[in-house]
This record gives structure tokens, C-alpha cells and sequence, in this order.
């Protein structure tokens, strides 16, 4: 029997997520993968590498609760939201007989972490306007133990409505858990739902470091849920899910200095945001900008394929969404630096036929 053969037949058959590393390409104006243009800089404090650090470690916990406000007992720390999004599915998901359920044009992770531990995968279109289509997710409930929604949606960038969300709550009562996935939550904070656990036992929400935190490269995400989502999670978490100098940054992070450096952060993106979208708009190679809420902009362009490649074959790195639902013709530009956001309009510019 070959190796391949000894694999699991899921993983066999399975499409890995496609992450921006993955991908590849070559240059030095990376907008694929919506990560801030500059690094932070942080100095190591905690020397006790020679011991196991903490599961849970206390001040990332309880800094983090304080900034989301929550309790410190509906807060798990893990690698990554990713990590969270997985361990939903190890705890409440029966392999070949539960599912999962979300709503495309979204994240890709919540199906291949499905399919990965041999869960159905179940898919409900988003709307027109990339809203929650609610009567057909209430006809495909049956053996749906999560349903992931992302808002902001990621690649889409817009909100999902505050009233369908609560809809969809009372929906999913006594049947499954509604997990909101705030990876972008920092670049609209009003739209956030973490202080609705109170009133619904079965909301968990993820977040990240990643993105408005300028910590992609520290893998550090958060689930929010209350006390008996979490002691679940917590039986089915690594023993060690962050290495000691994680949890030293991210506690660094999250003090009173960080969150406002990062509030910094989020204003800077939303001018080069506003900049951007207004400078894509009336290019002739542009069919569409769409709004965001988020530190990426979709824009639908008249012949994507073409502008992908030239400016791949730039340096200019984006992320093609041609095969998502919908997404015919659509790229997604990260918000970089304002010279990084010029340096797209001038490629598209030329690409066009107009000289500067």
C-alpha cells in the first residue's frame, strides 16, 4: 500500500486553503494578503524559554478581555483565529454526520477546516448584496451544528446587517452555534457583536492580532464565547497553543500604548482607503470599487486576468477572486502604504493608455 493510500480519504481528494504564501509571486508591493505595509517593533521581556509556557496565559487573557469587553472567562487564546475556527469543529462536530454552514463569497477557512476533519461542508450563496439569505439558511439547518459568517467579510469588505445577524441568532437556538468571525472588526468597531453574549448562549466571535494589530507573523487569535463554549474548546486545545515569546508580544500588544498605536494604525488605513477607491473609480479598466469596511478593497475590473498579471509581472502582488461566487472579474487590493496605493494607480494608469 502506497503512502497516498495509508492517507485518510478526505484529505486525499482535499484542496488546501490557498494562502497568499502559497500563491507565491515575486516583489515588493505585497496587497494579497491584508497585512499592515510596516512591521512593529517590540522587545522580548520573558527569558524563561526553558519552561512550558502558561495554556491560557493570564495577562494576554485578561488585557485582551478588558480591550474587548468581556469577561476574562469567555476569552481563549489561540494560534491564530484560524486555530479557533478548527477547534469549533473538533468540539461540537460528529465526523460524517454534522455539518457546518456558511455563506460564500467569504473566508475560506471554514470549509477546509471542515472537510479536513471529514465534517460536511454546507453552503448557503450570499444575497445579491452579500447579505444574509435567510429563508434558504433556515431550509438547511438539518444536522448543522456552525454556522460561520464574517463581517466584515472577507474578501467582499462589507457589514452584514445588525437585524439579520440577530435573526439568524434566533434561528440557529437550540440547534447551533452562530460563530461571527471579526478578523476586521478594528476597521469598524461599531458593527462588532461581542456584547451581545449575554443574551445568546450559543454566539462565539473570533478575532486576530493580525490585521489592525500589525501582528500577522505572531499567529495570535482570540475566541469569545461564554464560560461553556470555552471549557469546551478547552478540552480540545493544544497543551501549549502560544510559545512564550507570543504571549510576550501580544501582551505587549494589547497594554494602553498598543491599542492606541493601533488605533493609529486603523486611522492611517481608512485615509489610504478613501485615497484609493476615489483615484481606482474613474479608470477605464475599472467596472466596479466596491465599499468596504476593512483594510482591502474588491474592485471589478473589465478585464481582470490581464490586470492581475501585469501588474504581478510588476512586483505589484493582489488576490484574485475570479472563482469565488460572484466574484467574476474581481481582485482584492489590500490598503498599503499611500506610496504602495500610488504605485497601483500608476501601473493601472499605464495599463489604461494615460500618461501621467
Amino acid at each position: 500500500m502506497s503512502i497516498e493510500q495509508l492517507a485518510r480519504a478526505n484529505v486525499r481528494t482535499l484542496t488546501p486553503y490557498q494562502s497568499a504564501r502559497r500563491l507565491g509571486g515575486k516583489g515588493d508591493v505585497w496587497l494579497n494578503a491584508n497585512e499592515f505595509f510596516q512591521a512593529p517593533e517590540f522587545q522580548l521581556t520573558a527569558q524563561t524559554l526553558n519552561r512550558y509556557p502558561e495554556c491560557q496565559p493570564p495577562v494576554v487573557i485578561e488585557r485582551y478581555a478588558a480591550y474587548a469587553g468581556v469577561k476574562p472567562e469567555q476569552v481563549l487564546v489561540s494560534r491564530g483565529a484560524d486555530e479557533g475556527i478548527e477547534l469549533l469543529i473538533r468540539a461540537f462536530c460528529e465526523p460524517g454526520q454534522d455539518a457546518v454552514l456558511y455563506c460564500p463569497p467569504t473566508y475560506g477557512m471554514y470549509g477546509v477546516s471542515a472537510e479536513t476533519l471529514g465534517v460536511e461542508r454546507r453552503t448557503v450563496p450570499s444575497t445579491a448584496n452579500w447579505q444574509l439569505d435567510l429563508p434558504a439558511i433556515a431550509e438547511n439547518l438539518s444536522r448543522v451544528k456552525l454556522i460561520y459568517v464574517c463581517s466584515p467579510n472577507n474578501p467582499t469588505g462589507n457589514v452584514l446587517d445588525a437585524d439579520d445577524l440577530r435573526k439568524l441568532l434566533a434561528l440557529a437556538a437550540g440547534k447551533a452555534l452562530v460563530v461571527v468571525d471579526e478578523a476586521y472588526i478594528e476597521f469598524n468597531p461599531g458593527s462588532t457583536v461581542a456584547g451581545w453574549l449575554a443574551d445568546y448562549p450559543h454566539l462565539v466571535v473570533l478575532r486576530t492580532l493580525s490585521k489592525a494589530f500589525a501582528l500577522a507573523g505572531l499567529r495570535c487569535g482570540f475566541t469569545l464565547a461564554n464560560e461553556p463554549v470555552i471549557a469546551l474548546l478547552l478540552k480540545v486545545i493544544a497543551p501549549y497553543p502560544l510559545s512564550t515569546p507570543v504571549a510576550d508580544i501580544a501582551a505587549q500588544a494589547l497594554d494602553d500604548a498598543g491599542i492606541d498605536t493601533m488605533r493609529e494604525r486603523v486611522a492611517e488605513i481608512a485615509e489610504n482607503r478613501a485615497w484609493l477607491m476615489a483615484a481606482l473609480a474613474p479608470l477605464p479598466c475599472v467596472e466596479q470599487v466596491f465599499d468596504s469596511a476593512s483594510n482591502y478593497v474588491l474592485v471589478r475590473f473589465a478585464a481582470a486576468s490581464n490586470v492581475f498579471k501585469t501588474l504581478w509581472d510588476q512586483g505589484i502582488i493582489l488576490r484574485d477572486q475570479n472563482k469565488q461566487p460572484g466574484l467574476s472579474g474581481c481582485l482584492r487590493i489590500t490598503i498599503g502604504s499611500r506610496g504602495e496605493c500610488q504605485q497601483v494607480v500608476a501601473a493601472l494608469r499605464a495599463l489604461s493608455g494615460i500618461n501621467e
